[in-house]
Protein backbone atom coordinates (compact mmCIF):
# COMPACT_ATOMS: atom_id res chain seq x y z
CA UNK A 1 0.00 0.00 0.00
CA UNK A 2 1.40 3.40 -0.98
CA UNK A 3 1.86 6.52 1.11
CA UNK A 4 -1.35 8.18 -0.06
CA UNK A 5 -3.45 5.10 0.73
CA UNK A 6 -1.80 4.76 4.15
CA UNK A 7 -2.57 8.38 4.96
CA UNK A 8 -6.12 8.10 3.63
CA UNK A 9 -6.69 5.13 5.94
CA UNK A 10 -5.05 6.81 8.97
CA UNK A 11 -6.99 7.97 12.03
CA UNK A 12 -7.66 11.70 12.16
CA UNK A 13 -8.19 11.76 15.94
CA UNK A 14 -5.54 10.37 18.25
CA UNK A 15 -5.31 10.32 22.05
CA UNK A 16 -2.26 12.28 23.23
CA UNK A 17 -0.40 12.98 26.44
CA UNK A 18 1.90 15.93 27.12
CA UNK A 19 4.72 15.59 29.63
CA UNK A 20 6.82 18.67 30.35
CA UNK A 21 10.11 17.99 32.12
CA UNK A 22 11.28 20.83 34.35
CA UNK A 23 12.52 21.38 37.86
CA UNK A 24 11.70 25.09 37.72
CA UNK A 25 8.40 25.49 35.83
CA UNK A 26 4.94 24.77 37.19
CA UNK A 27 2.04 23.56 35.10
CA UNK A 28 0.70 27.12 34.96
CA UNK A 29 4.05 28.36 33.61
CA UNK A 30 4.40 25.55 31.08
CA UNK A 31 4.17 27.65 27.94
CA UNK A 32 5.42 24.93 25.55
CA UNK A 33 3.23 22.21 27.04
CA UNK A 34 0.12 24.39 26.89
CA UNK A 35 0.89 25.30 23.27
CA UNK A 36 1.29 21.61 22.36
CA UNK A 37 -1.99 20.65 24.06
CA UNK A 38 -3.93 23.55 22.55
CA UNK A 39 -2.55 22.93 19.07
CA UNK A 40 -3.19 19.19 19.27
CA UNK A 41 -6.86 19.87 20.06
CA UNK A 42 -7.04 22.34 17.14
CA UNK A 43 -5.64 19.55 14.94
CA UNK A 44 -8.54 17.32 16.05
CA UNK A 45 -6.74 15.18 18.61
CA UNK A 46 -7.66 14.51 22.24
CA UNK A 47 -5.30 15.44 25.08
CA UNK A 48 -6.06 13.33 28.13
CA UNK A 49 -2.97 14.19 30.15
CA UNK A 50 -0.75 17.23 30.64
CA UNK A 51 1.61 17.48 33.60
CA UNK A 52 5.01 18.80 34.58
CA UNK A 53 7.50 16.20 35.86
CA UNK A 54 10.77 17.05 37.61
CA UNK A 55 14.13 16.42 35.89
CA UNK A 56 14.51 12.99 37.46
CA UNK A 57 15.14 9.93 35.29
CA UNK A 58 13.10 7.64 37.52
CA UNK A 59 10.06 9.98 37.55
CA UNK A 60 10.25 10.57 33.79
CA UNK A 61 10.52 6.84 33.07
CA UNK A 62 7.72 5.97 35.49
CA UNK A 63 5.44 8.65 34.03
CA UNK A 64 6.02 7.51 30.45
CA UNK A 65 5.53 3.84 31.32
CA UNK A 66 2.36 4.60 33.29
CA UNK A 67 0.97 6.57 30.32
CA UNK A 68 1.84 3.73 27.93
CA UNK A 69 0.21 1.12 30.18
CA UNK A 70 -2.80 2.96 31.55
CA UNK A 71 -3.78 6.15 29.74
CA UNK A 72 -4.77 5.00 26.27
CA UNK A 73 -2.50 7.68 24.81
CA UNK A 74 -1.16 6.66 21.42
CA UNK A 75 1.28 9.57 21.30
CA UNK A 76 3.26 10.94 24.25
CA UNK A 77 4.91 14.29 23.67
CA UNK A 78 7.73 14.93 26.12
CA UNK A 79 9.21 18.41 26.17
CA UNK A 80 12.30 19.47 28.08
CA UNK A 81 15.29 17.79 29.66
CA UNK A 82 17.03 17.11 26.34
CA UNK A 83 20.01 19.44 26.77
CA UNK A 84 23.60 18.81 27.79
CA UNK A 85 23.53 19.77 31.47
CA UNK A 86 23.74 17.16 34.20
CA UNK A 87 20.10 17.84 35.05
CA UNK A 88 18.91 17.01 31.50
CA UNK A 89 18.01 13.32 31.75
CA UNK A 90 14.95 12.87 29.52
CA UNK A 91 16.83 11.07 26.76
CA UNK A 92 18.62 8.80 29.25
CA UNK A 93 15.27 7.99 30.87
CA UNK A 94 13.26 7.34 27.70
CA UNK A 95 15.63 6.00 25.05
CA UNK A 96 16.27 2.62 26.78
CA UNK A 97 12.48 2.06 26.81
CA UNK A 98 12.10 2.44 23.03
CA UNK A 99 11.30 -0.81 21.26
CA UNK A 100 11.71 0.81 17.85
CA UNK A 101 13.49 4.12 17.38
CA UNK A 102 12.42 6.71 14.80
CA UNK A 103 15.99 7.67 13.97
CA UNK A 104 14.97 10.16 11.29
CA UNK A 105 13.11 12.32 13.81
CA UNK A 106 16.25 13.59 15.53
CA UNK A 107 18.08 14.08 12.24
CA UNK A 108 15.21 15.97 10.60
CA UNK A 109 14.61 18.05 13.72
CA UNK A 110 18.30 19.03 13.80
CA UNK A 111 18.18 19.91 10.10
CA UNK A 112 15.12 22.11 10.56
CA UNK A 113 16.68 23.64 13.68
CA UNK A 114 19.86 24.42 11.76
CA UNK A 115 17.79 26.51 9.35
CA UNK A 116 16.60 28.58 12.34
CA UNK A 117 19.48 28.62 14.83
CA UNK A 118 22.55 27.73 12.76
CA UNK A 119 25.24 25.64 14.42
CA UNK A 120 23.50 25.69 17.82
CA UNK A 121 21.36 22.88 16.36
CA UNK A 122 24.22 20.54 17.22
CA UNK A 123 23.01 20.65 20.83
CA UNK A 124 19.75 18.93 19.91
CA UNK A 125 19.20 15.44 21.31
CA UNK A 126 15.60 15.14 20.13
CA UNK A 127 14.57 11.48 20.03
CA UNK A 128 11.46 9.48 19.18
CA UNK A 129 10.27 5.92 18.98
CA UNK A 130 7.69 3.34 19.89
CA UNK A 131 6.95 1.80 23.28
CA UNK A 132 4.20 -0.81 23.07
CA UNK A 133 1.33 0.72 21.09
CA UNK A 134 2.43 4.32 21.78
CA UNK A 135 4.76 6.72 20.03
CA UNK A 136 6.98 8.83 22.26
CA UNK A 137 8.62 12.06 21.08
CA UNK A 138 11.26 13.80 23.21
CA UNK A 139 11.95 17.38 22.16
CA UNK A 140 13.59 20.44 23.69
CA UNK A 141 11.60 22.50 26.17
CA UNK A 142 11.62 25.83 24.36
CA UNK A 143 8.37 26.96 22.81
CA UNK A 144 10.12 27.63 19.50
CA UNK A 145 11.56 24.10 19.38
CA UNK A 146 8.20 22.52 20.27
CA UNK A 147 6.44 24.49 17.56
CA UNK A 148 9.04 23.41 15.03
CA UNK A 149 8.89 19.72 15.96
CA UNK A 150 5.12 19.56 16.22
CA UNK A 151 4.17 21.65 13.17
CA UNK A 152 6.79 20.32 10.78
CA UNK A 153 7.25 16.69 11.82
CA UNK A 154 4.91 15.28 14.43
CA UNK A 155 1.39 16.57 13.77
CA UNK A 156 1.48 16.00 9.99
CA UNK A 157 2.31 12.30 10.55
CA UNK A 158 0.53 11.32 13.79
CA UNK A 159 -2.33 9.45 12.16
CA UNK A 160 -0.05 7.86 9.59
CA UNK A 161 2.33 6.56 12.28
CA UNK A 162 -0.51 5.21 14.45
CA UNK A 163 -1.94 3.49 11.38
CA UNK A 164 1.40 1.72 10.87
CA UNK A 165 1.38 0.48 14.46
CA UNK A 166 -2.20 -0.74 14.15
CA UNK A 167 -2.06 -2.31 10.68
CA UNK A 168 1.59 -2.90 9.87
Amino acid sequence: MGLHLHKADAPTEVDLAVVSVSSTRTLEEDQAGHWIAKTAVKEGHRVGYHQVVKDDAYLIRATVMDLVANSGARVILVTGGTGLSDADVTIEAVKPLLEKELTAFGVLFAQLSFDQIDSAAILSRATAGRIGRALVFCMPGSLKACKLACKELIFPEIGHMVRHIDHG
